[in-house]
C-alpha cells in the first residue's frame, strides 16, 4: 500500500507561529505541500514563509475570535482554499498549573474558548470543502492530559478531554467517506506552552529541565506526519506520545 502523497496538497495548520505548529509546517513543506500558517503573529508566519512564494502563505487566525474563524478561508486567495488537509494546534494554558480557587473564572474559561471551541470553529471553517469533495484529512491537537487528571490541571484536562470527544466524534460523524480524522496527544513537550502558561521564561526552563524526559515539537510532527501520509485507506484515529522516560 502507497503512502499518501501530500505533494501540492493545501494543507492549514491553525497554531503555525511556534513549537508544534511550526514544526509542522516545516515538515509538510519538506513533503511538498503547500501550507497556510495560520496563527495570530504574522511576523513569525511571515519568517516561515519567507523564500517560499506559491508555497507558504502567512494568514492571520485568531481561533478564539468567531469572525477570524469564520472569514479564514474567504480571506485566502482563490487558488489555496481547495483544502485537503487541517492540522488544528492551536491552545493555551494561561493561567493553569493551579488549584481551581486560584485563578478566576474567565481565565478557565478562556482555556476552554481557544483548545475547544477554537478547535471547533477551524474544523467548522474547513469541513465543507471536503464534504464536497468526499476527502480530506482532519488532525486535531489533544494531549495526554486527555486521557488523565493531575492536580493543577482541571481545567486543561477538562479542555483536552473535550478535544478527544470531539475528535472520535467527528471521526464518526465522517465515517461513510474518505474523510480522515486524527488525534495526536504528545506527552511532555519543550514549547513556548508553558511560559506562556506562567509569562516567566525562566520559570518554564526550569520546569522542563526538571522532567525526565522531554519530547521536541519535531517528534510530534513526525506523528502528525505518519498519519498525513497513511495510506488512504487507513484512518490513524489516534497517537499517543510519550518521552521514553517518564
Amino acid at each position: 500500500m502507497e503512502r499518501f502523497d501530500l505533494k501540492d496538497k493545501i494543507v492549514l495548520v491553525a497554531g503555525a507561529s511556534s513549537g508544534i505548529g511550526a514544526a509542522t509546517v516545516e515538515r509538510l513543506l519538506a513533503e511538498g505541500a503547500r501550507v497556510i500558517a495560520a496563527a495570530r503573529r504574522m511576523d513569525r508566519l511571515q519568517a516561515l514563509a519567507k523564500d517560499r512564494p506559491g508555497h507558504c502563505l502567512p494568514l492571520q487566525l485568531d481561533v478564539a475570535d468567531p469572525d477570524s474563524t469564520s472569514s479564514m478561508v474567504e480571506r485566502m486567495p482563490e487558488g489555496w482554499r481547495n483544502i485537503h488537509g487541517a492540522v488544528v494546534c492551536a491552545g493555551h494554558d494561561v493561567g493553569g498549573r493551579a488549584r481551581f480557587d486560584q485563578a478566576d473564572a474567565e481565565t478557565w474559561a478562556n482555556i476552554i474558548e481557544t483548545n475547544v471551541n477554537g478547535t471547533i470553529r477551524v474544523c467548522r471553517a474547513v469541513i465543507d470543502r471536503m464534504t464536497a469533495r468526499g476527502t480530506g484529512h482532519i488532525v486535531t491537537l489533544g494531549s495526554v492530559s486527555g486521557l488523565i487528571t493531575y492536580p493543577g490541571g482541571s481545567i486543561y484536562s477538562a479542555s483536552k478531554h473535550a478535544v478527544r470527544a470531539f475528535t472520535d466524534g467527528l471521526r464518526k460523524d465522517y465515517g461513510d467517506s474518505d474523510i480522515r480524522v486524527t488525534e495526536i496527544l504528545p506527552g511532555l513537550t519543550r514549547t513556548e506552552f508553558a511560559e506562556s502558561r506562567w509569562g516567566d521564561g525562566s520559570k518554564a526552563e526550569a520546569f522542563y529541565d526538571k522532567a525526565p524526559g522531554l519530547l521536541e515539537p519535531e517528534d510530534i510532527a513526525s506523528a502528525i506526519l505518519y498519519a498525513m501520509t497513511a495510506p488512504e485507506s487507513v484512518n490513524v484515529s489516534q497517537i499517543v506520545v510519550h518521552p521514553t522516560r517518564v
